[in-house]
């Protein structure tokens, strides 16, 4: 766990630049109730709509819980910027920000990062655009990424120093990466660990049980969920981060992800995606040292195809 470290000049502040009317807490509460208490003739709906166009933070962080749990020492901010941090698209979701970190969640069909081959909009271009409506020369960095075809929680750093500490340390920091995944067939064991050699092809991923110089070794952990109608749903937790390391251990496993063109069986696509969602992301907060927890719920049609048909 890195170290909390104090705040320097180099730094941005944790505090943004908007203008903030604030707001101490004195004692336990609910944000909503805390608030109507506080703001003379505010209604309920008024406070959901600050909520929902981002305009609240506590202590410094934006939140959008109406029913988040106060204690006291903490600060309420309501930003006199209306609508500048407001955002909106359809294929990503902020779930969380601060001064140097955005955590989001990306839905199927959307790249992580830009490419030199790729001209098309990624999530990184989407969240350039929304950083630069605060100042012009800011920008996001990436730090790890998804499949395009993959979906769920991922984070992307505010500044470049904040990048270099969550890349040079991610074994350290993170503490907790998981999918859930829906594969053909069902798996046999409820548990067990998939250990292989991964070589990049380029067009592929190239998976061996030895190490014949060329592979990095990759390392997942899996949990039989359930099985049903010759479906398994699976969490999947890594030891490694290679490029297409589930995909391809799910293949070596004989079990491969449903909707997996590339390693598995294409005829296989009940969904019409590639049943593969990162729902969890646990870390240390790479500046303030906080433990930082995020986590979705499965995808509602992955949970469809494992739902026991009824006879009759």
């Amino acid at each position: 766990m890195p170290e909390k470290k104090k705040k320097s000049s180099g730094r941005p502040s944790a505090r943004a630049v908007a203008k903030y009317t604030s707001y101490n807490v004195y004692e336990p509460a609910e944000l909503m109730d805390f608030l109507i208490q506080k703001i003379a003739g505010i209604s309920r709906n008024k406070v959901k709509t600050l909520l929902t166009n981002r305009l609240i933070l506590v202590d410094n962080k934006i939140t959008t819980q109406y029913n988040f749990e106060l204690k006291p020492g903490m600060k309420v901010q309501i930003s006199k910027e209306k609508n500048k941090k407001e955002f909106r698209h359809q294929m990503l979701k902020i779930i969380y920000e601060d001064a140097y970190l955005i955590v989001v969640e990306k839905k199927e069909g959307l790249l992580s990062v830009s490419t030199e081959n790729q001209k098309e909009r990624t999530a990184q271009h989407i969240l350039n655009e929304y950083v630069k409506r605060s100042h012009r020369n800011n920008r996001v960095f990436v730090v790890h990424r998804l499949d395009r075809e993959t979906s769920g929680i991922m984070m992307y750093a505010k500044d470049e120093k904040t990048q270099n500490t969550l890349r040079d340390n991610w074994h350290d920091i993170v503490t907790d990466r998981r999918y859930v995944a829906v594969v053909a067939g069902e798996v046999e064991r409820d548990a067990g660990k998939i250990e292989s050699w991964l070589t990049d092809r380029k067009l592929y991923v190239s998976s061996s049980p030895y190490d014949d110089g060329t592979g990095r070794l990759a390392i997942t952990h899996y949990k039989t969920i359930k099985r049903a109608n010759g479906y398994s749903l699976v969490e999947l937790k890594l030891e490694t981060g290679r490029k297409n390391q589930i995909r391809v251990h799910m293949q070596d496993l004989g079990h491969p992800v449903v909707g997996d063109e590339k390693y598995g069986d294409e005829k296989v696509d009940p969904i019409g995606r590639l049943a593969l969602h990162a729902f969890k992301l646990c870390f240390y907060h790479p500046v303030t040292g906080e433990v930082m927890q995020f986590e979705t719920p499965y995808p509602t049609p992955f949970k469809n195809l494992v739902v026991r048909k009824q006879n009759g």
